[in-house]
């Protein structure tokens, strides 16, 4: 064993009791850093329009700040673009955050000195708590793989801005920077397939133990691997044994990942965003991800019913049921306030606070009142390539509303598979039954011939790559949407037919 290694066991059994504090006290937690936030930013311009300094209370607090949305930020955030200091949080951004919206165009999500600290602190747990719950922590001392965007940062009045990736990279502790791959220079080129490439070039021979990236991407690397050398990724790096990710449900893509990689590998899910870092894996081999309550971000919680509704219920963590979908409102150590960050969760456990994610509030399907959600697709998909032993690669839904001949409408199901179900047909029915399982309203729509059964599209092989490719969102933090309501991304998919 290495002194890496040791020291990190050491220090893991230390982080996970000292951290029983903060999961066995979250809602009183949550009230502190709600205090401390509202505090330091109260003679902000943030602060002095919503009158921060007569917040005592959660309630408060919500009567004085609006949930909002990226574009109601814009105001602030140009002023904050142009020079301006002490706008949302004290001082200046230490960096943007830069994100492409799919309404707002390009977002500038200001990330603070204490915030990286939030992002980098919440890695750094998921590891130890990894390596308290299993004594495993070899990883340390052989090469680490983060697959990020580029970390060349442009500078706009004083302030770099550039991917959140990209920005992470800076902050990498140095004990793991003799340890990290690739090279700064082969992370700055844009174009994701050279990278890849250049990626493939510098680690083939390299002792890789650990890799960390978005599934999609880590497949296309892993792809390029086999290519290369014809074997599975543990016959060519042995000591591989561990895999970190986030930023999209890990099961549709499980089957095809497994396969390539030639055995099993332990994982660590991990739930980062531009906003923050807000919870990750942390019992190996069950569900859920810790809530992390004492970063210096205050959670609330809208119902999902209720979004839309004028008078729907904004809740804080004590307020919160098991089971129930809820839009996640943030407020941060970087100056976003009552933000909704459009995604939705479940709370699986509320000793510690648990959640799921189970999908985004601007992805589902209710072209006939069904209200599709990302959970639903996901895990049907699961669960079905599973029983057919298919892998799959990529895949969205979208609605057909007007087929033509004068046949039902129906959801429509393009497919990248690894590969080809035996008998497709078979597994369309199963796809269609686990559906309307998940959802009651879709299997009435069904049973009342409203709509027809799932259809689904097989595509060519790296259809997905190059529908990204060609809108150039190929790599790094980009993802696929897995369901839209309508069908602007499936009419680009019908050419890969």
């Amino acid at each position: 064993m290495g002194l890496r290694s040791s020291l990190a066991r050491i220090l893991s059994h230390w982080e996970y009791f000292n951290s029983g504090i903060w999961r066995n006290q979250a809602e009183e937690y949550q009230f502190k850093v709600l205090k401390d936030l509202v505090n330091k930013a109260r003679n902000t311009q943030f602060g002095k329009d919503h009158d921060f300094s007569s917040i005592q209370s959660i309630k408060d607090f919500q009567k004085r700040v609006p949930i909002r949305e990226y574009e109601e930020f814009r105001s602030y955030i140009d002023k904050i673009k142009s020079g301006e200091r002490n706008v949302l949080w004290p001082g200046t951004p230490l960096y943007f955050s830069t994100t492409s919206g799919t309404t707002s165009g390009m977002k500038y999500i200001p990330i603070s000195r204490e915030s990286i600290k939030n992002q980098t602190n919440g890695a750094r747990m998921a590891l130890l708590f990894y390596i308290h719950a299993t004594g495993k922590a070899n990883f340390l001392e052989g090469k680490m793989i983060f697959l990020s965007g580029s970390p060349k940062l442009q500078i706009q009045n004083g302030i770099p801005e550039g991917r959140l990736s990209g920005i992470v990279n800076h902050h990498i502790p140095s004990y793991l920077k003799t340890h990290q791959l690739p090279s700064f220079e082969t992370n700055c080129i844009e174009d994701w397939e050279t990278k890849v490439d250049s990626i493939l070039e510098e680690t083939l021979k390299e002792d890789l133990r650990l890799i960390s990236g978005i599934p999609p991407w880590v497949q296309m690397y892993f792809d390029r691997i086999y290519q290369k050398t014809g074997k599975s990724i543990t016959e060519v790096f042995p000591n591989f044994d561990l895999f970190v990710y986030g930023g999209v449900n890990f099961e549709p893509y499980k089957n095809q990942l497994e396969n390539i990689m030639g055995r099993a590998v332990s994982s660590i899910e991990t739930y980062p965003a531009s906003e923050g870092f807000f919870a990750f894996q942390d019992v190996q081999g069950e569900p859920g991800l810790l809530l992390l309550v004492n970063g210096g971000i205050f959670y609330e919680f809208i119902p999902l019913q209720d979004l839309g509704n004028e008078n729907f219920r904004r809740l804080s963590l004590s307020e919160v049921e098991l089971n129930e979908n809820y839009a996640m409102i943030i407020s941060t150590n970087a100056g976003l306030w009552g933000y909704l960050l459009g995604d939705t969760v479940k709370f699986i456990s509320k000793n510690p606070f648990k959640i799921l994610v189970t999908g985004r509030i601007k992805h589902f399907i209710s072209a006939f009142g069904e209200h599709v959600i990302g959970e639903e697709v996901e895990g049907s998909i699961y669960e079905v390539s599973l029983k057919h032993k298919v892998n799959l690669v990529e895949f969205t839904v979208a609605p057909q509303v007007n087929p033509s001949s004068g046949e039902l409408p129906y959801h429509e199901w393009f497919i990248e598979f690894g590969t080809i179900p035996e008998d497709l047909k078979s597994f369309a029915r199963d796809l269609d039954k686990t559906m309307q399982e998940k959802n009651h309203y879709y299997s009435d729509l069904i049973e009342g011939n409203i709509l027809q059964p799932l259809i689904i599209r097989p595509v060519k092989e790296n259809a997905f790559i190059q529908f990204m490719k060609n809108r150039g969102k190929l790599g790094g933090q980009n993802k696929v949407p897995h369901l839209s309501n309508d069908r602007m991304i499936v009419t680009e998919l019908e050419k890969y037919m």
